[in-house]
Parts: C-alpha cells; structure tokens; sequence
C-alpha cells in the first residue's frame, strides 16, 4: 500500500530522507577527522603504557644502585628466636655475637584479694608512682570498673588498671607497671595506698625499722689520672643501706681520653756539668790547663709505654676484706648517670668503700655523686600478691655481663636491637649478615619491570602476534588489548633504536673489582637464554626477542658469597670520587631517563598528539558549522519544491474545477 500524503505533515516526495541521504555523504570528512582523533587518543594512550613501563623500570633499576641499596641492607639472625631475637639496620656491621639470656625485665604486677561485685572505692587523691614517673589525681567515688578507667586514661603508658574475676562471683583489681627494670617499681602513696592495703595488694612488713631512700656516699668531684688510684670511704649510713636488699648504687661519671702522639717527645738528657780546668800564671805568662771531658754513650730514647685500655675502674670492698668489680665504665666527655643494682653484687655483704684503680695510660677517669639509693618497697609494706616484681634483664655478651632495664637493648651493637624473650641456660648465637633476600627480591623485581617493557615494546614493535601468546602472564583482556596495540609503532625508529640498546645494556660486560670473574649478569644466572643443565636446545624464537630469564640456583649461589661485586656490577664508583658511574642499573637509568624526565621523549611525543587532536577538533567544529549551514539550504530548497508543488497542484485542481462548471454550463445552454 503507497504512503498517505498529508499536507503539512508529510512530504510528498520524501525530502527528509533525502536530505539525511545527502548530509552522511557531506559528513564523511567530518566523520573521518573523529576517527582520527580516536586513533590520536589511542597512540597517546600507548605512549603513555610505555611511560609508565619505563618509569617502573627505572626506578627499580635505580633501587640496585642508589643510596638505599638493598645490598646494604643487613639482617640478623639468632639460633634460638624463642629465647632471644635481634633486628638490624643498614649501620650494623657483620659480625658474630653469643648471648646467655640469664634473666629477662619485668615489670611490677600486683593483684588484689576476691571483692564483692558492689565493691566501692573511696574519694580522695590517688598517687602512683613508677620509678620517677608519678601519677595523681581526685578521683570522686565509683565502682571499681570506673575507678579503673579513670586510672587508664591518667597512667596511659606507664601504669595500667583491670577488673577480672578470679572467682566466680566476685572481682579483683589488677595493677600492672607497663615500665620494666629493678628501679621502676610501683608504689602508692595518698588514698592509694589505702586502697592498696584495703583489698590486699600490700599487707604489713614485719620489719620494724624503716629504711631511708637515700644515702650519700661522695657528693664532690674527684679525678683519678692515668696510672693513680684512689678510695672513697662509705659513710655508716650508707653502709648500713648497701647490705640490704633493693639498693641501688648511683653515680656520674665522665673521662678525658689523650689520643696517642700528644704525649711529651722524650729528649736526650743534657748530661754532667764539667767546671772549668783554671790556668797557670808565671812571670807575665799564662797557660791554660785542658779542658776535661767525659765520654758518655750514645743516648737511645726510651721505648714508648705500651697503650693500655682498661675499663675496669671500679671496684666495691666490702667490710668482711673481700671485693668485687663493678661493669665497665664507658667513655663520656660529659658525665653521664650510671645506676647499678647491688643485690647479685653485695649478697648481703656490707659496702666499707670504693676503690678508684685506673690502669689506663691514655685515659682520666672522674666521678661525682656517689650515692646507695633503696628502691625496694617501703618496709612497712609489702606486696601481698605479687604476680611479678620489677627487674632488670641479665644477659652474658661474649662473657661479658650486662643488665638493663629493658628487655629491648639497642645500645650493645651499634645498628642492631636485642630483644631478650626467654632466660636459658643455652648460649644463642646472633649473626649480623647482608639481607640477601632483600638483595634477591630486588633484582628479580628489575628483572620483572625489564621483561613487562620488553613485551611492552615487541607488541607495539611487531604485527606477529606470536609475540602475545608469548606472554603468558596476560589475561584474556589484556590479550585482546594487546592486539588492537599490534605492530602500532612498527616503523618508529625511536622505538626499535631504544629497544636495542636496551638490550644491549642488560647483556654488556662491567667494571667490578672482581674482575672477568663477574662481569656480566649471566655469570650471576642472570641472561637472555639461561639454559639449565639438561634442557633442550632446539630453536625457540622467544629467546631471541631480549626478554631476562633468572636461573635461581646460579643466582643464589652468587648471593651466598660477597656482595660487593655483585653491587658493583650493577653500580660501580670506578674513579673513586664517591658518584657511581658505571653497571648494568647505572646505564639502564641514563637510558631511560630521557624518555620519562619533563620535556623527555615521551612527553614530546604525547605532546604532539595533543596538538594534532586540537588541529582536528578545529576542523571538525568548522565542518560542523558548514555542516549545519548545508543541511539548512538543503532544507529550505526541498521546502520551496514541495510548497511549489503544492500551490502548483492547487492551481491545477482549480483549472480543472473550472473546466468542469464551464463545460456543465455549456451542456445546460444546449
């Protein structure tokens, strides 16, 4: 069935259509400058992949040879992580420790009676103190659990508080240190110690008389030279303190030390006085006697004293003629505060005085404020139920005893931190060694990125679309990615340039101090066909394409042995003026750099899509407006035919309407 013409609604002879048929002919330029801006953002996205490849190439390859080199990383090792573990930094040194951990710190830990759930404590002002850290404030009156969390919120990081039901039906106030060492204890004083004694965290001492929490020994200055020695004699109440137990001995001490060669140069002694020989006078005539000599030897000087460094000064004499040695001292300009538990020291023996022997040829020693100073609690409490007491930790070093609050030491080996977990009889052995791991992970992450922009580059270099199933890494979306990339930069000469001399640098020879013993990545198991021992050797055409394989054995086996060339073959300071200048990561770097830096190639070439994206959406808004312009006269014109059409038709039915009255009227007149 033919269409209906309505006037005004419809064209009689379809001009919409027409006019659509002929504005996609005139659109085809204009459609073609979109397809090209489409294929622009395209290519400017490939660059920009390829930046980002190359940037992570070059940051993983400046990682290897920069000053946070992971072959300066160091590790440690101990044989028992149970009883003691260690950690170490990039200023540790290697070396071998052994350790006896003979006591670990704690921290005071005492635990109430069983209260009754409706157990209140009393207002009042509470006083805790933690060593010299002190704790107080007006609590109003509450529960337990309130008091509690009021103490938490004041104490943070040095005293802790907690509710729990020992037995059923009833709770108990834990109080818990959190700073370990004999000279951080806890004790109470104000309502708190009320308290304390109210639910049975500290009872009665039997000990009748109190003890002072201080006694002055020597509160000058004194200076022992090298070679000298002397005595400071304890007083009768400091003597009477140091027998009992939870003392402490404190002093400041500092020394000078000479640095050899500015000790006075020996000279030759100037030898016996020799009075004159006189003269003989006769007549007007005087004769002079001969002078006398002595003929001495030839002078030697003496041979210099031998150096003598030893730490040793202090010794402790006690009242029953015994003694016993005090830790080393350590070197300090300044005067430094030493505190020394006398528990394991004194046994219960009493303190007559201190003896100063300083065996050093190069060395002052000086000490001040000698005092003995009770940390134990006061005699007139105790704990009533201790689950812990404060005390230092006690490790043997090399045979050498040390004590510290902390069971986190990070004073005894420069660059390592000792944690002491557990004591044992059992000697632990804590090695200081390069972290190799480190140092693996970190080639084989620059192995990694290299091999990403190698597949990167043979995809945009290449329209064999080998080189993606190659790839076995890429996900089915990657894949289908990769093949819209195919063989894009073929004929780029920039692109295949660069991809050359990449290759060629991770497969050139090296500067190192080992010489042609290590000189190249594969003599680390490191290559573009790193064939195991017993693998095929027919023909594959992906090893021909730059991409790094890594033969693990071979590469850990380099990694167990010394670091310092495999670092050098990967940055190398060949003249010696502290700048590296040669490896494999060095000329990666140099490589890279020019393509991802500001203004670098990359940028260069993104930039000029830039423009020819902005060149042709200019022409596609002029075709636009021609466009636009076109289909309006295309409009108007086939508007002015059909409205001609339709007066012509008008005028047509109007003659024939005429034609037919006038031949009506002509009938009727015959």
């Amino acid at each position: 069935m033919s269409d209906i013409y309505i006037p005004g609604v419809k064209s009689r002879f379809g001009s919409e259509k027409i006019v659509e048929d002929l504005m996609k002919v005139e659109r085809i330029p204009r459609d073609r400058a979109q397809q090209q801006i489409e294929s622009y953002k395209s290519e400017k996205g490939y660059w920009q992949d390829l930046g980002r490849r190359i940037t992570t190439l070059r940051e993983s390859a400046r990682s290897l040879y920069s000053f946070q080199n992971p072959f300066s990383d160091r590790t440690a090792r101990s044989s028992n992580e149970t009883v003691l573990s260690a950690t170490a930094t990039r200023q540790a040194v290697e070396q071998e420790k052994s350790f006896i951990v003979k006591r670990t710190a704690k921290a005071d830990r005492f635990l109430s009676n069983p209260l009754e759930t409706s157990f209140k404590v009393d207002a009042g002002t509470y006083t805790f103190k933690v060593g010299n850290n002190e704790i107080s404030f007006d609590y109003r009156g509450g529960t337990l659990k309130d008091f509690t969390e009021v103490l938490n919120r004041r104490g943070k990081g040095t005293i802790r508080a907690s509710v729990m039901a020992v037995e059923k039906g009833t709770q108990s106030l834990l109080l818990e240190s959190l700073v370990t060492g004999a000279e951080n204890r806890l004790s109470f004083s104000g309502a708190a110690e009320s308290l304390a004694r109210r639910v049975g965290i500290t009872e009665q001492s039997p000990e009748e008389k109190s003890l002072p929490e201080k006694a002055d020994v020597f509160t000058g200055g004194l200076t022992v030279t090298a070679g000298g020695a002397k005595t400071i004699s304890f007083s009768e109440d400091a003597q009477e303190l140091s027998a009992h137990k939870g003392m402490v001995l404190h002093f400041e001490s500092s020394t000078k030390v000479t640095p050899p060669g500015l000790d006075e140069p020996e000279t030759p002694p100037s030898g016996p006085e020799i009075p004159g020989a006189g003269s003989v006078s006769f007549g007007g005539i005087t004769i002079e006697n001969d002078p006398s000599s002595v003929p001495l030897p030839e002078w030697e000087p003496p041979a210099a004293p031998i150096r003598v460094d030893d730490m040793g000064i202090i010794s402790l004499v006690f009242t029953d003629g015994t003694k016993a040695a005090l830790p080393l001292v350590k070197d300090s300009e300044g005067f430094i505060s030493t505190g020394i538990n006398l528990d394991e020291i004194t046994a219960g023996r009493t303190i007559a005085s201190m003896e100063i022997v300083n065996n050093n040829t190069h060395r002052d020693f000086s000490i001040r404020n000698v005092a003995i100073i009770n940390t134990a609690p006061r005699p007139d409490t105790k704990p009533a139920n201790a689950l812990s007491t404060a005390q230092d930790a006690v490790l043997v070093m090399d045979g050498i005893e040390i004590k510290r609050p902390s069971n986190e030491i990070d004073d005894l080996i420069p660059g390592v931190k000792i944690l002491a977990k557990a004591p044992s009889p059992e000697e632990v052995t804590v090695s200081i060694e390069p972290d190799r791991e480190a140092a693996k992970e970190a080639i084989i992450t620059m192995v990694g990125n290299y091999n990403r922009l190698i597949g990167e580059l043979n995809v945009l270099t290449r329209n064999d679309e080998r080189v993606i199933h190659e790839l076995t890494y890429f996900t089915p979306e990657e894949r289908a990615e990769m093949r819209k990339r195919l063989g894009v930069f073929s004929g780029d000469s920039i692109i295949n340039q660069f991809r050359n001399n990449l290759l060629q640098t991770v497969t050139g020879s090296y500067l190192t101090q080992a010489g042609p013993e290590l000189s190249m990545l594969a003599q680390i198991g490191i290559g573009t066909d790193v064939r195991r021992a017993g693998a095929t050797t027919g023909y594959d055409p992906a090893r021909l394409r730059g991409y790094l394989e890594i033969d693990e054995k071979v590469l850990d086996a380099a990694l167990q042995g010394d670091l310092r060339p495999i670092q050098q073959l990967f940055g190398y300071d060949t003249d010696g003026d502290l700048i590296v200048d040669s490896g494999v990561s060095f000329n990666m770097e140099n490589l890279l750099k020019p393509y991802v830096e500001i203004g670098g190639i990359i940028s260069l070439k993104t930039g000029t899509i830039d423009s020819k994206i902005k060149q042709e959406e200019r022409s596609i808004a002029t075709l636009d407006r021609q466009l636009e312009a076109k289909e309006a006269s295309l409009r108007r014109q086939y508007g002015l035919m059909e409205d001609a059409y339709e007066r012509m038709e008008k005028m047509g039915t109007s003659l024939e309407n005429f034609s037919r009255q006038a031949n009506s009227i002509n009938g009727s007149r015959r």
